[in-house]
């Protein structure tokens, strides 16, 4: 288990990861919802379905829905066929990752711990959050739009979103600040039955005779 770095050039760990032909989910979401919240239970659960087929998931390493994924993951996965991977910031109130990570690396910026879940991620779900989960949305959002990245699914969960997107298709969309085609790889999950069946479909398109396919594998590389 690899830990403790800066994070701009990735840790050994990581890049033997970018090297395997799994199929990881990136769970992004707030790390103050608490674990008597529905929404944590829901994210567990969500994640405990993901475990149990054997994808990989990748979150923030830290409390919240961070710690739910990574929880419901372990939970699922009780035999250890995937990874719970975890990739951690500097922050005074995260000081210590959760304890069901199995892979870890951490992280003194935001911009290159960023770039190590594009890199390492074949699906991206958003569920509630506050700054830094849009940071992480629009981030994941941008470098589809401009190709830096090929298209991945993201999958936004919880209510909170679909208001967003009703602002999105008001403003930027109506007055043709953004195209059409930017929001195809937008998904609402009303629920986690519904987040599921986009992540599974994604696994069927990526994986191909047995192998994943790493459309990102090579990003932190460019």
């Amino acid at each position: 288990m690899s830990e403790n770095h800066s994070g701009h050039e990735g840790n050994n760990a990581i890049r033997d990861e970018l090297k395997k032909n799994d199929f990881r989910v990136a769970i992004f979401g707030s790390a103050r919802i608490k674990e008597t919240d529905e929404q944590y239970k829901e994210v567990f659960e969500l994640a405990r379905r993901i475990g149990k087929k054997k994808y990989d998931v990748v979150t923030g390493g830290g409390p919240g829905m961070m710690e739910a994924a990574s929880a419901g993951h372990a939970h699922g996965d009780k035999n250890h066929d995937s990874d719970n991977i975890g990739l951690t910031i500097a922050l005074p109130w995260e000081a210590d990752p959760n304890k069901h990570l199995e892979i870890k690396e951490h992280f003194n910026k935001f911009s290159a711990r960023l770039d190590t879940f594009m890199a390492l991620s074949n699906a991206v779900v958003i569920t509630p959050g506050g700054i830094g989960t849009c940071l992480e949305l629009f981030y994941t959002w941008q470098l589809v739009q401009v190709e830096h990245i090929k298209p991945v699914p993201i999958i936004l969960l919880g209510e909170m979103w679909e208001k967003l997107m009703e602002w999105v298709t008001q403003y930027p969309l109506k007055n043709g600040l953004i195209s059409p085609q930017d929001v195809d790889h937008i998904y609402i999950a009303e629920n986690i039955d519904e987040a599921m069946e986009i992540i599974e479909q994604a696994h069927e398109k990526a994986c191909q005779k047995g192998e994943c396919v790493h459309n990102n594998h090579d990003y932190l590389d460019k």
